[in-house]
């Protein structure tokens, strides 16, 4: 059977002000039309399925009719874990409706999903927490899947059942997605973990977390091993990381699919990948990653001329962009006009002076003796190293003392 594993969708977030919702469509739309093309039989979604607890109406109209094309009305089972930035009670608040349609949401550790049955297409059963064993029809095996959704240190260590707060989260982790493995998961059928936590080969590189993303470990007090893993689990679908990436430590693949869309310019130059695994009973997973090509690029860039960097803006209109400008002076009203009028996707313009170096060991004094306007040249160029202000800043000064004289 084929597998669609994706994760980190973020619906609703923004780069820094700027709306993704028309890049997020348009991805969303692309994940399932690869979803369809490739004929899967099941879709893990694994976590961080919105932005924030409260995401815009916009975002949740995204995500239901999305998951909705993804079940291919019921015929496709999609399984979709809370993340850290989700409310795991808005997660599955739509279960009653959403087995309906074949989507399966599992937000809170504590709670059980019951067994259902669509018809001609799928069903459920031998539930046990967040064990379960999904049956298809046109699938000759059946299908074993452990999800664990995330939660902070405490609450996953009160639904492993621990008493003891300085026990280690690995080992009870360890313990019970063995158990599930022991009980249910042998080589007659296949064997799937799915979570969002951050996973570590014991030993191994340390990955950096995503820019702007709520982290899961402080120090290391949430990195989970892959040696957690049982041997019998044949693939391991995780959220969390917007990096697509094996992660080493065991037998079987350990992957993050990664974001769908570069979600902070700390992602420039990263492709954005799903996963197409391809399962068998006791054989080894087959993955294959699809690049996703919808959103625009994000890029930084640097130039020292106005000109130039107005002639790559108006040359790459389908960017978002990280703009330093170097020059010798302020830039001026006209100067950012000219730039933001080239294009829409500048996110930040950071100005760097280049004549710092020349003008630090200058000494500034302060004339007493004249009028308010000298007064704060001088202000000015001693406090910006010797820098004069353009017309723009002596026209807001003047504004502020005509508004302090009339009031």
């Amino acid at each position: 059977m084929k597998i669609l594993h994706t994760a980190d969708w973020h619906l609703g977030k923004k780069l820094d002000s700027f709306s993704r919702i028309e890049e997020q469509i348009k991805v969303m739309y692309e994940i399932c039309s690869i979803a369809d093309e490739q004929q899967v039989d099941m879709v893990i979604v694994a976590g961080d399925l919105f932005d924030t607890f409260n995401p815009p109406v916009e975002a949740i109209d995204l995500f239901y009719k999305t998951l909705k094309k993804l079940s291919n009305n019921g015929k496709r089972p999609v399984i979709a874990i809370a993340g850290n930035h989700d409310s795991p009670d808005r997660i599955e608040a739509p279960n009653p409706l959403a087995k309906e349609c074949g989507i399966i949401f599992i937000g809170n550790p504590e709670n059980s999903l019951k067994p259902f049955k669509i018809d001609d297409s799928f069903e459920v059963l031998k539930v046990d927490g967040h064990f379960f064993e999904i049956k298809m029809e046109k699938i000759a095996f059946p299908i074993r899947i452990i999800a664990t959704p995330y939660a902070n240190e405490i609450r996953l260590k009160t639904y492993l059942g621990s008493e003891n707060k300085d026990e280690m989260l690995n080992l009870l982790l360890k313990e019970k997605w063995q158990d599930y493995a022991t009980k249910y998961c042998d080589n007659n059928g296949i064997n799937i973990l799915t979570s969002h936590l951050y996973m570590l080969h014991k030993g191994g590189q340390i990955y950096e977390e995503p820019e702007g993303e709520k982290p899961l470990k402080v120090g290391n007090a949430e990195i989970i091993f892959t040696d957690c893993i049982p041997p019998e689990i044949q693939y391991t679908a995780l959220g969390h990381l917007h990096n697509y990436q094996f992660v080493k430590g065991h037998k079987n693949p350990v992957v993050y699919s990664s974001s769908p869309l570069a979600y902070s310019f700390a992602e420039v130059g990263k492709e954005k990948k799903v996963v197409i695994v391809e399962l068998e009973p006791s054989k080894k997973a087959i993955v294959t990653p699809i690049r996703l090509k919808a959103g625009r690029e994000l890029h930084r860039k640097r130039f020292d001329t106005i000109e130039m960097a107005v002639k790559w803006l108006l040359d790459n209109p389908n960017t978002l962009i990280e703009l330093t400008i170097e020059s010798d002076h302020f830039i001026t009203n006209e100067e950012l006009k000219k730039m933001n009028e080239s294009h829409d996707g500048i996110i930040h313009i950071i100005p760097v002076l280049t004549n710092l170096e020349e003008i630090t060991d200058n000494k500034f004094s302060v004339n007493l003796d004249q009028n308010l306007e000298g007064l704060f040249i001088d202000y000015f160029k001693s406090t910006k190293k010797g820098q004069l202000p353009n017309e723009e800043i002596l026209n807001l000064f003047h504004e502020v003392l005509n508004y302090q004289s009339e009031n």
